[in-house]
């Protein structure tokens, strides 16, 4: 038996090297192999990096795969993406450059990676480091006249900056500014900070803590000076059919002053113009007025006031009835028959021009351009020549007109 193996031995080698190719065949027949590239790019994970190191250049964060696997696998590969990972192992690695290959694990197989692009991220470590700086406030400008600023008060002296060590060793100083013009009322407000270099240059990729601030300042009235408002005098009656809308003053609050202390704080709270005449007027108008002040009080500033003055004209509305119409672009061959011969018409505007129209300023036609022989629904065209005038409504809404052939012109026989 053994004798017989012996001499027969090549021979079911043979054939079982046939039968496996003949299956290899057969299955790679059903299920053959395909070369793409991934249809999406790979995030890139990185892994393993030192919790005292920060990556300061910019990297590709994508790696585009490409693969060989078997048709049915690549439908597996395609329908998952999380099968597939990218990952950048920085474990021990210390500050400095390098140049490191992704790792890619793919979770299905069986897969064959040909090739991956970029084939390595180049990686710039640095040292993360943290400095305190005092917090330099500029302040600018001054408050209103008569006004004074005390001292300022911010919630936090100084800030933590934190970030890659060549960026922070060129932080020069912390600063943050706040403008005091016109300021009458107490201060109380958030301000960002900022880090700058030796050049006053804006300090980018640090991390300030906190990144703003709270700013209080105290605002008072010097001895002397006082706000008060303006009241305008107003004289006379605006034009009949007219309205009086509004009367605006600027500005609305006057810093007056005097030597006397008590002479300011015994006027009242509102100061009156010198009288404003309103008298017929019927349009907008503006005019400069001087307020009314005892002796030995002054103004600071401008020692008049801009007074603006708006009218408007009363709207009311009116009822036009009967209004003849008027067929136009009617063709000569045709004629015509409307339902109704007149309309009634409902229109508003100003009192005034209500009260001045005339029966030859308004038109009510139909206009027939382009219609033949049959019964048509028109709406009728209200043509107003006083623009301030407006149609609200027409009855009937609709007129049916009926086109048909004009009757034969017979002709008179001459003696």
């Amino acid at each position: 038996m053994f004798r017989w193996l012996g001499k027969n031995i090549g021979t079911f080698l043979l054939a079982l090297v046939l039968s496996i190719g003949v299956w290899v065949a057969a299955v790679n027949a059903s299920d053959p192999d395909e070369e793409l590239i991934y249809p999406a790019p790979i995030t890139l994970e990185v892994v393993g990096q030192d919790t005292d190191l920060l990556i300061t250049n910019i990297h590709s964060e994508e790696i585009e795969l490409t693969l060989r696997a078997p048709r049915s696998i690549w439908a597996q590969l395609t329908a998952d993406e999380s099968s597939i990972h990218a990952i950048l192992d920085l474990s021990g690695l210390k500050a400095g450059q390098y140049s490191l290959e992704p790792q890619i694990q793919i979770g299905i197989q069986p897969t064959r990676i040909i090739s991956f692009s970029p084939a390595s991220i180049t990686i710039i470590l640095e040292e993360l480091i943290t400095r305190s700086f005092p917090i330099q406030l500029n302040l600018v400008g001054e408050p209103s006249v008569g006004y004074q600023a005390g001292l300022p008060k911010i919630n936090v002296d100084e800030v933590i900056i934190s970030g890659p060590k060549s960026l922070v060793e060129r932080v020069e100083s912390v600063r943050t500014s706040f403008n005091l013009d016109e300021s009458r009322e107490n201060i109380s407000e958030n301000l960002s900070l900022e880090a700058v270099d030796e050049n006053n240059q804006i300090m980018r990729g640090v991390n300030l803590n906190p990144e703003e601030i709270e700013l209080e300042i105290p605002i008072s009235q010097q001895g002397g000076y006082r706000d008060v408002a303006v009241k305008v005098t107003v004289t006379g009656q605006v034009a009949n059919l007219y309205r009086l809308t509004n009367i605006s003053v600027f500005p609305p609050v006057l810093t007056i002053y005097s030597a006397d202390t008590q002479l300011v704080n015994d006027l009242p709270g509102v100061i009156e113009t010198e009288p404003l005449d309103i008298n017929g007027i019927n349009e907008d108008s503006s005019t400069r007025l001087k307020p009314v002040l005892p002796e030995n009080i002054l103004i600071v500033g401008d020692q008049s006031v801009l007074v603006e003055v708006s009218v408007e004209a009363i709207l009311g509305s009116l009822t036009i009835s009967e209004k003849p119409l008027e067929i136009i672009n009617l063709d000569p061959a045709l004629a015509a028959e409307l339902s109704s011969e007149t309309v009634d018409i409902i229109i508003s505007g100003p009192l005034s021009e209500l009260d001045t129209l005339s029966a030859n300023d308004l038109r009510a036609v139909i206009d027939v351009e382009g219609l033949t022989n049959g019964s048509h629904q028109l709406t009728p065209l209200i043509e107003i020549l006083n623009n301030a005038i407006k149609v609200e409504s027409v009855l009937p809404e609709s007129i049916e007109i009926t086109l048909s052939d004009a009757p034969p012109v017979t002709p008179t026989a001459e003696p």
